[in-house]
């Protein structure tokens, strides 16, 4: 694996509640997150640095795009397909309508253009949250439940395995996955210890090896395929939030962080919580993948 090239850079000091969800967008060179206590949608053009923002109606947990050019958004009250140029919305699916506490919280597009999301109870108390398939034609299955809070998924580089986050219990499992989006042999794959934090959003890279994001443990961390740790990356941020990887030859990782519940003292110790940073991790990721249905 190639050395890491350079030190972590916050490109947007966005003072963020609860910034998430990064999304690589080859199409537009940028990148989209969402803040989701700010009920907002960003996007980061890397051509020319312009900020745009969307204030949504309720609280978004993560956005995806599909191949026409618009977007698809997990908000509190359901998955929204959403025109970014005319600002129209529509709902398209509500998962839960029996969950009324539960929301949205993370998602992503695996290489045959199904959506995978997941659902947390928002008050962080009740084990109501799970995990979704929603296929091309929108229909969907659930594959996965008893989660306080959800979090990844992330892919291996060929798609057979599936890894999906019980961030409250510290653990990170691993599925078998197939072609046609079925799901077996969950086990855990990493057990986070107190002084790590908890484990939020993440990514797989083009070797396969696992980034995760440690809520609440100033880092970011690099797992092989067998489950050993293989880096640690410190961060300026005591809650780094999520990553991908973008970039022309997506060898850029951008990270998102949380300034919420953060002390003033504390604020003090970290004035760029709640930004988004990019650095160079000296391995290529895997492109975004656009929903196809």
């Amino acid at each position: 694996m190639a050395k890491m090239g350079s030190k972590v850079e916050c490109i947007w000091d966005a003072q963020a509640s609860l910034g998430e969800g990064p999304l690589w967008s080859q199409s537009r060179n940028g990148i989209f997150w969402v803040d989701i206590i700010g009920c907002q949608l960003h996007f980061l053009n890397l051509s020319d640095g312009e900020q745009k923002t969307w204030r949504m109606q309720e609280k978004i947990g993560w956005v995806v795009e599909t191949g026409d050019g618009n977007l698809i958004c997990g908000l509190k009250s359901g998955i929204t397909l959403f025109n970014p140029v005319n600002n129209e919305s529509e709902i398209m699916i509500n998962l839960e309508p029996d969950f009324p506490d539960n929301r949205l919280n993370d998602a992503k597009v695996d290489k045959y253009g199904r959506i995978w999301a997941g659902t947390m109870d928002d008050r962080e108390i009740s084990h109501t949250g799970s995990l979704y398939r929603i296929d091309p034609d929108r229909t969907w299955e659930k594959v996965d439940s008893g989660y306080v809070v959800s979090n990844g998924p992330a892919f291996s580089p060929e798609g057979d395995i599936l890894y999906h986050t019980s961030t409250m219990s510290r653990q990170i499992f691993a599925f078998d996955l197939d072609i046609n989006g079925e799901i077996k042999n969950k086990r855990i794959f990493i057990t986070f210890s107190d002084s790590e934090g908890y484990p939020d959003g993440m990514a797989c890279d083009s070797e396969g090896g696992l980034w995760v994001a440690h809520w609440g443990g100033w880092r970011i961390s690099r797992f092989l395929k067998d489950g050993t740790l293989d880096r640690v990356v410190k961060m300026p941020v005591e809650k780094p939030t999520s990553i991908c990887f973008g970039g022309a030859e997506l060898d850029q990782a951008f990270i998102t962080s949380a300034s919420v519940q953060l002390e003033k003292s504390n604020k003090s110790e970290q004035p760029l919580a709640g930004g988004v940073f990019s650095i160079d991790l000296g391995v290529t990721g895997l492109p975004s993948y656009s929903f196809i249905g």
